[in-house]
């Protein structure tokens, strides 16, 4: 194989499940010319997820000509994979007899995560286009916490009594009409007479058992049930550690009321992941489709609490004026320390946090990692302190700044990795997310540290 091919059949990997820019050039020629056919038989062999990604990097002015075009072809699942930001104006758009069909064909955990973000409005043209039974299901799943089971549960389940036999089971599933079964299910929950979850039965088993065997003698081992009102981070958490696929939910009482599937809680972790990077980060939880003025909203508060932090550092260095007068050196090599300490702080502030969110960052064993995260900033400290203590000695031909660099080389990422592991823990303990305000309080650590130790030590050494 040659290297050209090589590169080539690498491109085509890398953007596999990219839509080209031929394929949007060609929708979007379809809706330049009016030609509903054409754009319906380019639309036709995408996922729902690609036309969701289509809408979002299209421009707005475009991405409502689409929509109107497209018309009834428009199918819920579409909305369901839009990003929120583009979702509302979408929905404007929409005629409410298209908008009413689309709502009808999604589930009901996903007509929830729909609406509880629109605006009353939306809302109320969303409920009236369902049924009353979805309606009054849609309704009282929204009377449930935000972020909780309840609100990412769906309501359609299959379940069948205890005593049932496997041949009763299959019976009933061809039975009972299509549009009363689940889109997708993976298990039959078996309840007892007053609907309390008592096991699961996965498709699987269901198939390969003999139609005599009793539902209860082929239920799973791993079974866990989740209450209405638990935070639906700690329900992604169960199921990525029980390697579940489906799970009932129960009310107060212990009563089926719904299930949620491993698709709705790899979502959910999806968005913390992507929470805790963007609140690391200090940018907020905006989308690329967000306006200049929302995003400038979302970041302009780290931005000043970075500015304090910064100022508070710069008072450290102000102390020092005498020094830095004296010893331009000084100046050149100060910001190394810092950089330093807050690289190595910003590691062990990372792997904390992510420890924490994966509650794999317990009480029972906080101080072991703290005591680790301090000896590998000991460590780095020492290999960094030593080649920054020879190149002081090369660059400005003094041992005794050679020695001071590297002492506060030591210092800092010792402290560092003490701060980076200890303040997302303390935040954390005071009921404060880790991910939103470690950064700015580790960086202010690092730098005053960093800035104190060098320019304290040459104050005290070469003066």
């Amino acid at each position: 194989m040659s290297d050209q091919t090589a590169e080539l059949e690498m491109e085509t990997d890398e953007d596999a499940y990219l839509l080209g820019p031929k394929a949007i050039s060609a929708i979007l020629y379809a809706v330049d010319i009016d030609d509903a056919a054409k754009l319906t038989e380019l639309m036709e062999p995408l996922h729902a997820a690609d036309i969701a990604d289509l809408l979002e990097q299209i421009n707005a002015y475009d991405r409502s000509r689409l929509i109107r075009l497209y018309g009834r072809e428009f199918d819920g699942e579409i909305l369901s994979e839009l990003d929120e930001s583009v979702r509302e104006e979408v929905i404007a758009v929409l005629t409410p007899q298209v908008l009413s069909q689309a709502v009808r064909d999604m589930d009901s955990d996903d007509v929830v995560d729909l609406v509880e973000d629109l605006e009353d409005h939306q809302q109320s043209a969303i409920l009236d286009a369902l049924e009353d039974a979805d309606r009054h299901a849609v309704q009282r799943a929204l009377g449930y916490p935000e972020y909780s089971a309840g609100r990412l549960m769906q309501r359609e389940v299959v379940m069948a009594p205890e005593h049932w036999s496997v041949g009763e089971a299959i019976d009933h599933l061809r039975a009972t009409p299509e549009d009363e079964l689940p889109d997708q299910f993976y298990h039959i929950v078996i309840v007892d007479p007053r609907l309390h979850p008592v096991g699961n039965v996965t498709l699987g088993k269901l198939m390969r058992s003999k139609r005599v065997t009793k539902l209860c003698d082929i239920t799973e081992e791993t079974f866990r049930v989740i209450p209405a009102v638990q935070a639906e981070s700690d329900v992604a958490y169960a199921f990525n550690q029980y390697h579940l696929i489906s799970a009932p939910v129960v009310d107060e009482e212990g009563r089926l009321i719904g299930i949620i599937t491993i698709d709705d809680a790899m979502a959910v972790m999806d968005e913390e992941h992507e929470e805790d990077i963007l609140r690391l980060a200090g940018v907020g939880e905006g989308s690329l489709s967000d306006r200049v003025i929302e995003t400038t909203k979302q970041r302009l508060p780290w931005l000043a609490v970075n500015l304090v932090t910064a100022i508070a550092a710069s008072l450290v260095i102000a102390q020092f004026e005498v020094a830095l007068a004296q010893i331009v050196a000084l100046a050149v090599l100060m910001p190394i320390v810092a950089s330093m300490g807050g690289n190595a702080g910003t590691q062990s502030l990372t792997v904390a946090v992510r420890a924490i969110a994966t509650k794999d960052l317990t009480g029972a064993n906080v101080w072991r990692v703290i005591r680790r995260e301090v000896l590998v900033g000991l460590v780095n400290g020492v290999i960094f302190a030593a080649i920054m203590g020879i190149v002081g000695v090369i660059w400005f031909g003094s041992p005794a700044l050679g020695y001071v660099i590297a002492a506060a080389m030591v210092i800092n990422l010792v402290v560092a990795g003490l701060a980076g592991t200890a303040i997302p823990v303390i935040l954390e303990r005071v009921g404060v997310d880790p991910a939103l305000a470690s950064g700015a309080f580790v960086t202010t650590v690092t730098d005053v540290v960093g800035f104190f130790a060098f320019l304290g030590l040459a104050a005290l050494v070469l003066l």
